[in-house]
């Protein structure tokens, strides 16, 4: 698996999706980590709690993260404007969805990480660098950190 942990995110987007076949809720996002912790490989994900995805991370075991062809670049904008509370963000946005034996994908994604959730705390705003307190303005608060051991990853 040749994967670039400093620009996977940011620059390729990525799909999270938490629930069940019968309900659940992606997100597009732009941060996250690979790497390893209490021995096991894991990845990271970051999500502010008003996000509708959030409940279905907390809800539920199991999370995916998974990444796109180029093509696709426009259904994941369209998951990222879209709340899943107004509707069917993946039939809108032309993807189909994928039941997994631990969660959800999608036939288009070109890899996904199945992860199993470890830890979910949320981020101190006082623990936030100064630099990055400006983003907790205005009434937002501050995203979980929500980590998930990689427990399968499909190509």
């Amino acid at each position: 698996m040749q994967v670039n942990p400093f620009t996977k995110f940011e620059k390729d987007w990525a799909l999270l999706t938490a629930g069940t076949e019968e309900r659940y809720n992606s997100m597009t996002i732009g941060w996250g980590s690979l790497g390893t912790v209490w021995n096991k490989d894991v990845l990271t994900v970051y999500v502010r709690p008003d996000r509708y995805t959030w409940e279905f991370l907390r809800d539920n075991e199991y999370f995916t993260v998974s990444f796109f062809p180029e093509s696709c670049r426009e259904a994941l904008a369209i998951m990222g404007r879209m709340s899943g509370r107004d509707g069917d963000k993946a039939a809108a946005a032309g993807l189909t969805p994928r039941v997994l034996p631990q969660g959800i994908t999608f036939k288009e994604a070109a890899e996904t990480f199945v992860c199993k959730k470890i830890y979910m705390a949320p981020m101190a705003y006082e623990d936030v660098p100064p630099v990055a307190q400006r983003i907790y303005q205005n009434g937002i608060k501050p995203h979980w950190i929500i980590m998930g051991e990689v427990v399968d990853y499909l190509t």
